[in-house]
């Protein structure tokens, strides 16, 4: 772990992986460490509006790094599987695109972080060994509620908007609304199951 200045107030520390993120981040919201906002991503969490930044490390000793378990039970997603590259899905991962479908909806994923886009949860959980290349040319226009995959992440575009993962399909979900608490409907540390249908 280490702790860098992201300007006043400000403080990004660095971690091994998504799963550390999302593990500190759960630790420190539970511990009330003065920060205003906690965001995990990637491989970092920002501590923005931290009371005391020069003493946030000393705070933050008595986290080690393992996986925080998810909260709550799973949101499911019904998915229409019929997303245009569900064949290249199913080519890389060799198997038949009723193979997709199977191996997709018996996945544990969880939202490690949110970005890109409000509501955009980045989930984790795709083995090493179903890992998609992203497209070579992004698409200009993704729909709204197209479910994809890219390298080791799983997620569903809240809103239509430029996109480079493979589509596997679509939902219905409503993934942002201001009006709910919380607006997002995969907050990091939710855990997601997608359900065929």
């Amino acid at each position: 772990m280490r702790a860098r200045s992201a300007g006043p107030g400000a403080v990004l520390v660095e971690v091994d992986d998504a799963a550390a993120a999302l593990s500190l981040a759960t630790w420190a919201r539970a511990r009330g460490v003065g920060a205003v906002e906690v965001v995990p991503a990637a491989a970092t969490v920002l501590f923005d509006g931290v009371d005391d930044p020069a003493g946030l490390p000393a705070a933050l000793a008595g986290w080690t790094p393992q996986q925080e378990p998810p909260t709550g039970g799973p949101v499911e997603i019904r998915v229409r599987y019929d997303g245009e590259d569900l064949d290249d899905v199913a080519r890389i991962w060799g198997t038949t695109r009723e193979g997709v479908v199977a191996r997709h909806t018996g996945l544990e994923l969880v939202s490690a972080f949110c970005g890109f886009a409000p509501g955009f949860a980045y989930l984790a959980g795709l083995p090493a060994e179903l890992a998609v290349p992203r497209l070579d040319t992004p698409r200009a226009r993704v729909p709204a509620g197209a479910v994809a995959v890219a390298d080791r992440w799983c997620g569903v575009y809240p809103t239509a908007s430029p996109g480079g993962w493979r589509i596997l399909g679509r939902t219905t979900a409503v993934l942002w609304d201001p009006d709910r608490d919380p607006p997002a409907l995969l907050a990091p540390g939710t855990p997601v199951r997608f359900v065929a249908g």
